[in-house]
């Protein structure tokens, strides 16, 4: 059931994603041609208002198709047929090249509907009618493109507000200075501390529950030592040096929670933006930490999401939502990284193409989204290394 749950909230996810950028691109007069939840051949389709609709066999969250995503280009086409039916149909895509190279839309149309007979099922050509549609993304203003772009990563970023809005009027945790448990391997196991240790003072600087935290944070790896009460008697721990982990300074042990009433619904919608500014700050961090080689440790695939959603929705529902919200968050940052296919990529492409004043080609986009996809296969790499062969801690 927890994993069936954590597969469900994962697909959900990117769905919300993708019906940002279904309903945005609506609104702005470009007609999505296609709206599917999950991928594969469809299991129900149906046309409705010029838009299809349907379920795909892999139930993994689910795609919009733009029309127009690049601008027409001449031997798009003939490129992708095999050399017989290259020969057999010259003639036609001839003239549709000839039409698309002197920038005839209108005669360009009616040649590749003259091709619709023999190759209109072909993946290529619905890209190219797609390409040559007067609602065509690469033809539209600059600003309805980013916002159509943006859609996703911002209704990403509402979906965790909202998740966050409910977890705070749920219940709220308020934290103490014992210590719940500490974190085999790490700093603060080999120097000592033990479960049912109280904190008294971090780096000679005596703490509340709420500053603990910040104040091994802002040791930045420096030596410092932890006073706790332990049976009631004071007791030094350390000196140990806090590992930069996810953005942050931590030694690696868990304060105990007690739980709290819910918060109001105002007071509800503060503690969300604060926690979303807070990821925010850490998930940028550990980007910029990834740029210089740094923490490869933390960076997870799917398989540690899902395994992520699972273990929460075994504790709780309110940190099930938690953990959803957080994912929700961190897919809404990482698509807006500016490297192509990234819609980041594509917000910045769109800018470059107000400035020179004309879309780029197809084959640019493929140029471009080829350092984008190295990037995921080395992020995909280091997070499955991550979260099959570790041995966690």
């Amino acid at each position: 059931m927890s994993f069936g749950a954590a597969i469900v909230a994962l697909a959900l996810l990117v769905l919300v994603h993708e019906a940002g950028h279904f309903v945005v691109a609506r609104w702005v007069g470009m007609t999505p041609r296609k709206f599917y939840l999950g991928f594969g051949p469809p299991l129900v389709k149906r046309v409705r208002g010029g838009v299809e609709y349907g379920i795909g066999a892999l139930p993994l969250g689910g795609y919009v198709k733009i029309p127009g995503m690049h601008r027409p280009a001449p031997g798009n086409l003939r490129k992708s047929l095999q050399p017989e039916e290259q020969a057999r149909l010259k003639p036609e895509l001839d003239a549709l090249d000839a039409a698309i190279e002197r920038e005839d839309d209108e005669g360009a149309r009616r040649a590749l509907a003259a091709l619709q007979p023999e190759i209109g099922s072909s993946r290529m050509y619905e890209e190219l009618d797609g390409e040559l549609a007067a609602d065509a993304y690469w033809r539209q203003a600059a600003w309805k493109r980013v916002a159509v772009i943006a859609a996703g990563p911002a209704t990403n970023v509402l979906a965790a507000i909202v998740l966050f809005v409910i977890v705070f009027m749920l219940a709220t945790t308020n934290p103490t200075r014992r210590v719940e448990s500490v974190i085999a391997g790490r700093p603060a196991a080999a120097a000592g501390l033990k479960p049912g240790d109280l904190i008294l003072d971090v780096a000679g600087v005596a703490v509340k529950p709420t500053t603990i935290a910040t104040h091994i944070d802002a040791t930045h790896g420096r030596a410092f030592t932890i006073v706790v009460r332990r049976q009631g008697a004071r007791v030094t721990i350390g000196p140990l040096k806090a590992k930069l982990d996810q953005g942050v300074y931590r030694v690696g042990f868990v304060i105990h929670s007690t739980a709290g009433p819910g918060e109001s619904f105002p007071a509800a919608v503060g503690s969300s933006f604060h926690a979303v500014g807070s990821v925010t700050k850490g998930i940028g961090t550990s980007i910029w930490s990834l740029v210089h080689g740094r923490d490869t440790r933390n960076v997870s695939s799917a398989v540690g999401i899902v395994r992520a959603e699972s273990n929460a929705f075994k504790q709780s529902l309110q940190e099930f939502l938690l953990i959803v919200g957080f994912i929700s968050l961190v897919l809404a940052l990482t698509n807006l990284l500016p490297v192509l296919p990234l819609d980041g990529g594509h917000i910045v492409m769109s800018i470059l193409e107000r400035l020179r004043g004309r879309a780029f080609s197809h084959e640019a986009y493929m140029r471009f989204s080829a350092v984008g996809l190295s990037l995921f296969m080395l992020l995909l790499y280091l997070g499955l290394r991550n979260d099959l062969f570790s041995s966690g801690g």
